[in-house]
């Protein structure tokens, strides 16, 4: 008898016991509780790789800006010197120059610092996903300038935009799921609120002069990126979990965007994957970065148990999708002007792009390193200048 045989034979179950791992197992993926109470929808078919999003490899030649210790660089901002900014998981702040030498750490923010921003006056404003909305003096110096909204918490800030007239808008991105209960993983938080599908995603308002915080939009489900219009009326909002982006109202007031609002319309609709960090780039252009492509979630939109059931399977089994670099850049009248591709598995997952008169810095979530894209590799994928 071969050890091969003797094992097949000792593995075997009794029958018996066999059914009744069989029940406890349906049992489990049946009955054991989960954090979310997911709602049916019907997401759209993705949209095919061609035309606009027509498969490229225009990323593929990104540079890599090592970050030490770092990881995650969320989002960049360039500082009135030319110096870049970015946000890594550990809490850091880190300062460098524009090719990534002369590193510094400028604070710790003692959370998850995410969006970053830069004020009239110089600050740096950070949406950090465990401690709220941020302002980071010259010295480093950490404020707290809003944590709470109607006497509640925000529970999940992620993303910021400064108005010409100097307020202030962010996203909280739930206000079930939140980093704090789930050992600060932003990922996990981010996960639970797209399975569920209840849209409890935000856009606040914070006033510098009266110091005061308010309810612009909710009803996103997970509310991400956000950007101010060059002629400060209105918002653009990405929001992830439906594969959209927004624009809204800066003066909307608790408006509900899943009843038809008046002061909001929908400006990109069923993008091909996750849409992530917006910001501001040059020659009116506005990038956004898509965190992954489209999965198995979208035939599940109808299914909202099967989504309950996917959190009962242990994470390490999941069949996940390899990295798909992925950025886009539109006009504020929402037509999509270009679009710059890594299609290679194992690329950091970018979820948005800063331009600069020299390239694009690459946001990523998981990387150690920032990227990096001189303007000559996508140049001629831009339209031309006006």
């Amino acid at each position: 008898m071969s050890f091969s045989d003797r094992g097949s034979r000792h593995a075997r179950l009794p029958p018996a016991l066999a059914v009744l791992t069989f029940v406890a197992l349906v049992a489990y993926l049946c009955l054991w509780p989960v954090s979310i109470d997911a709602v049916a929808w019907q997401a759209p078919p993705a949209p095919p790789y061609v035309g606009v999003y027509a498969k490229n490899e225009r990323l593929g030649r990104q540079q890599l800006i090592p970050l030490g210790e770092g990881l995650g660089p969320e989002h960049v901002v360039a500082g009135a010197d030319g110096r870049i900014h970015t946000a890594v998981a550990d809490g850091r702040i880190l300062r460098m120059r524009a090719d990534g030498s002369a590193q510094e750490t400028l604070a710790s923010t003692g959370g998850r610092p995410l969006g970053l921003a830069f004020d009239a006056q110089g600050r740096l404003l950070v949406a950090d996903a465990l401690r709220g909305l941020l302002s980071i003096a010259p010295d480093g110096a950490v404020t707290v300038l809003s944590d709470a909204v109607d006497g509640a918490p925000v529970r999940f800030a992620n993303s910021l935009a400064v108005a010409p007239d100097g307020r202030i808008f962010f996203t909280e991105s739930s206000t079930r799921f939140t980093p704090a209960r789930h050992g600060g993983s932003t990922d996990h938080a981010a996960l639970l609120e797209v399975l569920e599908q209840a849209g409890t995603g935000r856009v606040l308002e914070y006033d510098p002069v009266t110091r005061a915080t308010r309810i612009v939009a909710h009803g996103f489900s997970l509310a991400n990126g956000i950007a101010a219009s060059a002629d400060g009326r209105s918002l653009y909002v990405a929001e992830s979990g439906r594969y959209r982006v927004w624009k809204i109202d800066m003066a909307a007031d608790r408006l509900d965007i899943r009843k038809d609002p008046v002061g909001a319309r929908i400006l990109l609709d069923n993008l091909p994957g996750f849409p992530d960090n917006l910001t501001i780039g040059r020659e009116g252009r506005i990038w956004l970065g898509l965190a992954g492509p489209r999965n198995a979630l979208d035939a599940m939109s109808t299914r909202p148990f099967l989504r309950e059931v996917v959190l009962r399977i242990p994470r390490a089994l999941w069949r996940m999708p390899p990295f798909y670099g992925h950025v886009l850049a539109f006009t504020e009248d929402g037509k999509v002007v270009a679009s710059l591709q890594d299609p290679r598995a194992g690329s950091y997952n970018i979820t948005g792009a800063t331009e600069t008169a020299d390239g694009l810095y690459l946001h990523n979530v998981s990387g150690k390193a920032l990227g990096w894209l001189p303007r000559a590799a996508f140049q001629s994928a831009l339209p031309p200048a006006t």
